[in-house]
């Protein structure tokens, strides 16, 4: 997946100043990202602080790593069904 050059603090001020009625067109531009981006992140981080966004990240990262380990122990089950020969 591609890095965000940008980080969530300055997503989130970004959201920020639309928030204070900067035209969303003129934030763009200012900020070098397109409007669908923008639109993005509003859905995505719309609400939230700094520290909101940095504990987003940490749980999707715990979710990916625990999403990974259920994965191989599914794995493991079945290779141990077809090694005894369990039918599943």
């Amino acid at each position: 997946m591609k890095k965000s050059r940008f980080t969530e603090g300055q997503i989130i001020g970004f959201l920020k100043q639309a928030e204070t009625g900067m035209p969303i067109k003129e934030l763009c531009r200012q900020g070098g990202f397109n409007d669908a981006t923008f639109y993005k992140w509003r859905a995505k981080f719309g609400g939230m602080q700094a520290t909101d966004a940095k504990r987003l990240r940490e749980l999707e990262s715990e979710n990916s790593k625990l999403k990974r380990l259920l994965a191989e122990a599914h794995l493991d089950i079945h290779a141990l069904k077809d090694v005894f020969g369990v039918k599943p």
